[in-house]
């Protein structure tokens, strides 16, 4: 079985997908960080976002994985901290809207997913990589309360940031998504929406799992 889950930035969508598949035994993918992988290499090796054939050779150069502990690994390196960084948040939904970056993402996704039961979440999971997953997901949540869990997510590690710089970040996340031309940010026609605001994890982890149930039955 395939649990697909969609949302925009902060509606806790990793944590979600984490419970999902720690409690259901299923293999969990964060395709956000494969992106955020892409951007940190994207960074460091200072390639423009319109050099083509700089970021082709740069994607035919690069290896992605994750280990055991779903760490995303970066060339054998594991990034997982190295990807939350404001630095990477701000380009992040530039780079994963170039199109030969997407096709190659999308293509290791689905190939991730295969053959195993899986939970995965991203921002066109159920729309462009799986359209056919048992289970599909779109996780929302108001943009005042995925501002101050991310805010608070990036305090407690140790980052130095503003709430106002938190809040513009993810408003210009979400017109980005929405409007990017392949990939884009939607609910699918037949997606379940499971609004997160004001509940806690226990509380959305539940009302996904009766989705499961159902189709599992």
């Amino acid at each position: 079985m395939i649990i697909a889950i969609d949302g925009p930035a902060g509606t806790g969508k990793g944590t979600i997908s984490k419970l999902l598949s720690e409690r259901l035994g299923y293999v969990y993918i964060d395709t956000g960080a494969m992106y955020r992988a892409i951007t940190l290499k994207v960074i460091r090796e200072k390639i423009s976002l319109d050099d083509e054939n700089g970021i082709k050779k740069l994607l035919d150069n690069t290896n992605l994985d994750f280990d055991d502990n779903q760490h995303i690994l970066l060339d054998g390196e594991d990034v997982s901290g190295k990807i939350r960084t404001q630095e990477v948040n701000n380009l992040v939904s530039l780079v994963s809207s170039i199109v030969i970056i997407r096709e190659k993402l999308v293509e290791q996704q689905r190939n991730l997913g295969s053959s195993k039961n899986i939970v995965m979440e991203g921002r066109d999971i159920t729309t462009v990589v799986f359209p056919n997953a048992e289970v599909k997901i779109y996780l929302t949540a108001t943009l005042e309360e995925r501002v101050q869990r991310r805010y608070k997510e990036m305090l407690d590690k140790g980052m130095e940031v503003s709430y106002n710089e938190v809040y513009q970040t993810i408003q210009e996340r979400d017109e980005m998504d929405m409007h990017k031309k392949v990939g884009a940010l939607k609910i699918a026609p037949d997606a379940n929406v499971v609004d997160s605001t004001g509940k806690s994890i226990e509380e959305v982890y539940k009302e996904i799992l009766q989705y499961v149930k159902m189709k599992g039955e």
